[in-house]
């Protein structure tokens, strides 16, 4: 009996179960009133008295290790069916909150959506930029101010690359590569060295658009600027262009649109004028085109550019620039239900 129990044991350690219905039948067999251990303790009954002690503290052994290693075998599926259920015990709890898409990229989305719709196409260039690129082939002179160093950031040790002050030097590799006619907008971040405070910062953001084809006149440009106003602001938008003064464009104008909060009458957010200026734009200046490729005597063209911070500013009345870059979620929770 005792080679028996040992060999029981022995078979015991080496049991396997790869379901519950495989463990169920071996806790059967061995575990059971009917089981193969209880018919040993039946026969335990008819051991010498001598032999009762020996044979009773293997069959106790044979016992505590059938049933340790069927419920180890029960923890494994246990743990095995938890897994296959692909239950992640690291992801967050329910509900999880839903992100906001930050306000400067909700009103870019808008600008490029209402231009798109009007055939222009995106276009994009470095953020660290050579000289030529954002002022030389947009005819600023020499000695222009904003070369100054007060004015641009240039990047120590490389001489004459710097961070782009205008999304301009975009227009430029465009003009250079492709040849009219040429339909683009140009979105993108600028750095200027200036102070920040509520109304100034040293970097933000622009939309540029550039048009350039036969026969492109004034006109062109300013039923396309109506239309991009009364997109943005309103059907009821009105706009007007006054004479202004860029190097790159001639003639050039700045763009105000009425007032959405007085339409006309004047109040504190148009300082009593019932006008907001929103763009500067203009026609593109001859010697652009021929500092660029581009024949000046066939082809002409239009480009306008605006600040997504200063239109920001307008459709949801942020007073103050600096929070649009301080990620203060109690801010940006404002725009969850935003476009």
């Amino acid at each position: 009996m005792l080679e028996k129990i040992q060999s029981l044991i022995s078979e015991v350690n080496q049991l396997k179960a790869d379901n519950a219905e495989e463990l169920e039948r071996l806790r059967i067999e061995y575990l059971s009133k009917k089981g193969r251990i209880s018919a040993l303790m039946q026969d335990f009954r008819s051991v010498p008295a001598e032999h009762k002690r020996e044979l009773g503290m293997k069959l106790n052994e044979l016992k505590e290790a059938a049933t340790a290693h069927i419920n180890a075998l029960r923890e494994a599926l246990s743990v095995k069916e938890n897994t296959d259920t692909d239950l992640d015990l690291t992801r967050t709890p329910y509900p999880a909150p839903l992100g906001t898409r930050h306000p400067l990229t909700i009103v870019r989305n808008r600008i490029i959506d209402i231009f798109a719709r009007m055939g222009f196409t995106l276009a994009d260039g470095p953020e660290v930029e050579d000289d030529w690129h954002v002022y030389g082939s947009m005819n600023f002179a020499p000695d222009h101010p904003a070369r100054d160093m007060q004015d641009t950031f240039y990047v120590e040790g490389a001489q004459s690359m710097l961070l782009r002050s205008h999304t301009s030097s975009v227009q430029s590799r465009v003009m250079a590569e492709q040849q009219p006619p040429i339909r683009v907008i140009c979105p993108g971040r600028v750095y200027r060295n200036e102070a920040i405070s509520a109304r100034a910062h040293c970097f933000f953001h622009q939309v540029e658009g550039l048009y350039i084809d036969k026969e492109v006149s004034f006109t062109d440009l300013k039923q396309v600027m109506l239309t991009f106003a009364r997109e943005l602001f309103g059907p009821q938008t009105q706009i007007r262009l006054r004479p202004s003064y860029f190097p790159f464009t001639e003639p050039s104008a700045e763009m105000d649109v009425s007032c959405q909060i007085c339409h006309g009458e004047g109040c504190s957010l148009c300082k009593g004028t019932g006008w907001l200026e929103i763009l500067g734009c203009g026609m593109v200046h001859p010697r652009v085109l021929e500092l660029n490729g581009i024949n000046p005597d066939e082809y002409k063209g239009y480009a306008f550019g605006m600040g997504i911070e200063r239109i920001a500013n307008l459709l949801y009345r942020v007073k103050d620039l600096r929070l649009f870059s301080e990620n203060d979620a109690r801010f940006l929770d404002q725009f969850t239900a935003a476009y």
